[in-house]
């Protein structure tokens, strides 16, 4: 009987908790409570059962709840059933998403502010967002020579069991077609696709269409969002993509938005569903000093900026945003058109596309921003990972591909280094150590140029590894830090100086 109390009490307290929170109604306690019993296999509850004073935090209820249905053997215990559990008990005190949505525009007509900040709340409260696991992330700064680049060694996503991979690779079924549709809201979750049962989604008007805002469940930054299209189709970075960006930055002020380009190894990894990414964080990109401005040609309300960062970045901006959309789409457009042989920039081989943009818009004020950044995924013999992509001797630090977050400035490093970097540290105090073969180098590097102590062998390691990332970003600049990279930038730029140039003659 003692145990029996004890799940009861967690229980009766987990409800209670919904009802402070304001999630539930008074009137649902029971209805919850029992739908608790389903899921953990419970015939009985003591109903004279009263909540704890205070009451326990949510998430430890949970913890105990799962740990109950692993004990009894309800669920197997490994990563996916634990995290499909979790949200499955969520979901029981978490509100509807009609209920979600009505109260997100009705804060919405109060403040923008207001209606993110208590979603955001939501999504973190009912462990939508893995805050918990977030928190493991390793972080630091590097002072470049472009300005503080910010550094993360990814740490949150929970290690796989080889079970967990095994079914991985096993997976079948298109429902939902990816992570990102639409139907994962509430969905129980499969091999491959995470369970979202405690998963909300705020319907946006964008383009004449409805489109879903959410966070990401393992955000980068703070309030990290993603904006997503209802069906499921894939990136198209067009001049419609700076309409929505602008207009995403109108209905949300406070936040940034941007795109991935969309074109493999220099977009993001989920191409195959229209997205774009945002939140409230301000990137090392947003501070990077001006190289030049000047008034845009066809346009001169618009102010064009060349950025001093490490991807070759023009910054448009305008209280007008008509003649931004326009500027913008000259920009892209003559983008995608040009060519430098010298620079071995092609912008199509055999009718394979290779230019493309990432595009980041703010507001200031009443003034709107668009970073347009010019990217290209050509790629060689001597390249076959791509010109213009993180170069091999690099790639133990970075391998993966450079997308949005990246070229902003901050590092999303694999969480193998975690291991591997602390054998480093080992080698460099001289210490017995298995540094990885692809480390060596880098190792012996920071050895031979420091004096190596214990007080500063952190220090020198975070140095090692953000000067590596800064060449990271230099690689995949397609207008090099050389002074015949620069000139042709420059060059590139002055075609928008003069009014009435021809979008097709920029070349």
């Amino acid at each position: 009987m003692g145990e029996k109390k004890n799940m009861d009490q967690v229980i009766c307290d987990f409800v209670a908790k919904g009802v402070v929170l304001r999630w539930i109604h008074t009137l649902d306690q029971y209805y919850a409570i029992n739908r608790l019993l389903n899921l953990l296999g419970r015939e009985h509850y003591t109903a004279s059962c009263t909540p704890s004073i205070p009451l326990p935090e949510l998430l430890d209820s949970m913890d105990q709840l799962v740990a109950y249905a692993v004990e009894e053997g309800l669920i197997a215990d490994s990563v996916r059933e634990r995290e499909e559990l979790e949200a499955q008990i969520m979901d029981v005190i978490t509100p509807a998403p009609s209920i979600v949505n009505r109260d997100f525009w009705e804060n919405y007509r109060e403040a923008p502010l207001r209606a993110t900040n208590e979603f955001y709340e939501l999504c973190r409260d009912n462990d939508y967002i893995k805050t918990r696991q977030i928190a493991k992330n390793q972080h630091f700064y590097y002072d470049s020579k472009y300005g503080k680049l910010d550094i993360t060694i990814n740490l949150s996503k929970p290690e796989k069991t080889k079970k967990d991979i095994e079914e991985a690779q096993k997976a079948t079924g298109d429902y939902p077609a990816c992570q990102l549709c639409a139907e994962n809201e509430g969905y129980r979750g499969r091999i491959g696709i995470s369970g979202r049962t405690n998963h909300r989604v705020i319907r946006v008007p964008l383009g004449g269409e409805t489109w879903g805002l959410q966070y990401s469940p393992y955000s980068y930054y703070q309030e990290h969002c993603i904006v997503f299209t209802k069906k499921h189709v894939p990136m198209n970075v067009t001049q419609a993509t700076i309409e929505n960006l602008l207009e995403l930055i109108t209905i949300f002020p406070h936040y940034f938005m941007g795109s991935n380009a969309g074109l493999p190894i220099i977009g993001g990894s989920l191409l195959g569903h229209e997205h774009y990414q945002g939140g409230c964080h301000t990137f090392p990109m947003e501070t990077a000093e001006v190289l030049e401005s000047f008034a845009w040609g066809n346009y001169p309300s618009v102010t064009a900026e060349r950025l001093n960062w490490p991807l070759s970045v023009m910054r448009l901006r305008s209280l007008s945003r008509e003649d931004l959309i326009a500027a913008g789409a000259e920009l892209m457009d003559a983008w995608e058109a040009y060519e430098n042989e010298e620079l071995a920039i092609l912008p199509e081989t055999n009718g394979t596309k290779h230019n493309a943009v990432t595009l980041i818009s703010r507001r200031k004020g009443e003034t709107y921003e668009l970073d347009v950044v010019l990217r290209n995924n050509r790629t060689t013999e001597e390249f076959p990972d791509g010109i213009f992509h993180p170069h091999q001797d690099v790639q133990h630090i970075k391998q993966e591909n450079i997308g949005l977050i990246e070229v902003l400035g901050m590092a999303i490093l694999p969480p193998r280094l975690k291991a591997e970097l602390a054998e480093v540290k080992k080698y460099l105090l001289d210490e017995a150590a298995e540094v990885a073969d692809y480390h060596l180098a880098f190792a012996e590097e920071m050895k031979q140029s420091n004096v190596v102590t214990p007080e500063n062998v952190e220090a020198i390691i975070q140095e090692g590894v953000g000067r590596k990332f800064e060449r990271v970003l230099e690689d995949s600049g397609v207008f090099k830090q050389t002074e015949a990279g620069q000139a042709a930038f420059e060059a590139f730029a002055q075609t928008f100086k003069t009014a009435s140039v021809p979008v097709t003659d920029y070349q």
